[in-house]
């Protein structure tokens, strides 16, 4: 639980951790004991999903990894300890409730959530609301289940949420009057780089609402890595330059928001190289290839943050109670 129950916002400044992008998640853990903690991983069946998955492991934590693919998932993860397997589709908001209950009906704590799976530039999909998919699927699917565990999470005392970002969000910051496509053209791009600006604000405003709670918030770029979250890219594409990291580097930052004593009274910052980022302010694109040494403004921008908030209330139908701590309810 928070020392006291004023929120400070944390500045988004380095604090020298000690790792740096070459860091792997195994090290991360290395001296960090989860025995008795639980943590659910959106895809950690996958990609620095799975690997966020066998370090949280290897730390003695009971995993929940949520998959569309419940089959493939139990197979990827067969060599891993103390991991269950459910249902979960992050375009489907009655697979989210379900996943969620599933879990609160266990009646256990949860002390981690790392909110990991997602979509990149995929052709135009919308889901059975007419939403675009990467909002959908990254963004709005991740809010939903975050505050219908919202319970679990408070009832840990101390809980963590990390909201797996991008350097994608050079792309452009939410389209809060068109967040659809519906009045533009779909760009691929734009709606990744939306996507995943609102991963990244979520987190800014998530710290709020969770501080009194114990529930504290951070959003992440894992890196440039090689994984599935590349198929619907052309071979032109991912043969754009840039530096490379393993799977196993690119979960690093993850698992060090979820883990590390250095970020006990911190919160709502975006991190990248298991550090907090550096801001900044100024911004040229040059290319897909060209990788950001910090985050940009629109993405950790305070009222753009209390906004997507709301719009994300509006779109999913879901709030917290009243009280804003017991659990997350439909509107009426």
């Amino acid at each position: 639980m928070p020392i006291n129950n004023e929120y400070k916002i944390t500045p988004q400044i380095p604090i020298l951790s000690g790792f740096d992008s070459h860091t792997t998640a195994l090290e991360v853990v290395k001296d960090i004991d989860l025995s008795g903690k639980v943590a659910i991983v959106t895809g950690g069946h996958s990609g620095i999903g799975l690997e966020s998955t066998r370090a949280l492991s290897a730390a003695g934590a009971t995993v929940i990894v949520g998959a569309r693919s419940v089959e493939q998932a139990k197979a990827a993860t067969e060599d891993i300890a103390n991991v269950e397997v459910e249902t979960l589709d992050l375009m489907n908001p009655d697979s989210i409730d379900a996943f969620a209950q599933k879990f609160l009906d266990t009646g256990r704590a949860l002390n981690i959530l790392i909110a990991n799976a997602g979509v990149m530039a995929p052709p135009l999909v919308r889901d059975s609301r007419g939403y675009e998919s990467q909002f959908a699927t990254n963004h709005l699917g991740h809010f939903q289940l975050t505050l219908r565990l919202w319970s679990a999470l408070k009832n840990a005392g101390h809980a963590r949420v990390v909201s797996l970002s991008s350097t994608g969000v050079r792309f452009g910051g939410v389209d809060f009057d068109d967040p659809n496509f519906e009045k533009h053209e779909y760009d691929k791009w734009k709606a990744y780089g939306q996507a995943k600006s609102a991963n990244a604000l979520f987190a800014v405003e998530l710290d709020k609402h969770g501080y009194a709670d114990g529930i504290r918030a951070f959003s992440v770029h894992p890196g440039r890595i090689d994984t599935e979250l590349s198929r619907f890219l052309s071979s032109q594409e991912r043969a754009i330059g840039g530096e490379y990291k393993t799977t196993e580097q690119g979960a690093a930052t993850s698992v060090w928001c979820a883990t590390s004593p250095l970020l006990d009274d911190k919160g709502g910052v975006y991190c990248l190289d298991c550090d907090i980022a550096e801001a900044i302010s100024d911004f040229s694109l040059q290319g897909m290839g060209q990788q950001l040494t910090g985050v940009l403004p629109w993405a950790i921008d305070q009222e753009m943050a209390k906004r997507l908030w709301t719009m994300s209330e509006e779109m999913t139908g879901v709030k917290l109670s009243a009280d804003k701590r017991n659990s997350a309810s439909s509107f009426s």
